[in-house]
């Protein structure tokens, strides 16, 4: 029940962070931040140096368990391209792993742990594939290669796919993908950039904050 729970959560939410930065400690600024401004799904990504540490404090300090609103988040794991790092990662406190492709034996790993797993797709067979491996929602990356109408164009051989693009969402086409009937988006670049290039983390909780109300206005 925690899977289809988590998965709901993450489906109501609809907006995953996803995180990259030179240490733990500021991936985990990045996330207090991000978690502050409103969005409260969380992916650190396997190519940040130490990633399981900055996983594990987060996993510590947030429950998507809790009562308390502020302490509310659901941290992840992005990157993750084996089941190997999937399994390290899930011990560390991750609680859904996201990959930029679609890995069988990862996939079978978190089925087995009844983690949410979201693998990056390009093509139908592949999403097709994904679906028949059990994976709840399919990751369709890079999304900057693709228009919103994409999703359409899926949905129509396959209505039941869950779609999450992820890469070149922005909060100028975030309602495009929401209406064209994305399950949720994932946001990278766009949320930490102008923080990190001026030190001023204080901005991620301001554009996460726009972003949420991006896609509360895209979902009325």
């Amino acid at each position: 029940m925690k899977k289809l729970k988590l998965v709901q959560q993450i489906s109501n939410e609809g907006v995953v962070a996803v995180l990259r930065g030179e240490t733990p400690e500021e991936v985990v600024e990045m996330a207090d931040q991000a978690i502050a401004g409103g969005i409260k799904v969380i992916e650190v990504t396997m190519t940040v140096p130490f990633a399981l540490r900055a996983i594990e404090e987060l996993a510590k300090r947030y429950s998507s368990t809790t009562q308390d609103a502020s302490k509310y988040a659901i941290i992840g794991v992005g990157t993750a391209l084996d089941p190997e790092t999937a399994r390290a990662a899930i011990l560390s406190g991750a609680e859904f792993v996201v990959g930029p492709s679609l890995n069988p034996n990862t996939v079978a790993l978190c089925n087995r742990y009844r983690v949410p797993v979201m693998p990056g797709c390009m093509t139908i067979q592949e999403i097709q594939t994904a679906l028949e491996l059990g994976v709840d929602i399919v990751k369709l990356f890079p999304g900057n290669l693709y228009s919103p109408a994409m999703i359409k164009a899926i949905k129509g051989p396959l209505p039941q796919a869950n779609i999450m693009p992820t890469g070149g969402v922005s909060l100028s086409n975030l309602g495009e993908w929401i209406g064209a009937g994305a399950v949720a988006v994932g946001i990278g670049s766009d949320l930490t950039s102008e923080a990190v290039k001026t030190g001023n983390y204080s901005l991620v909780a301001k554009r996460a904050a726009q972003y949420i109300e991006a896609y509360q206005a895209a979902k009325k």
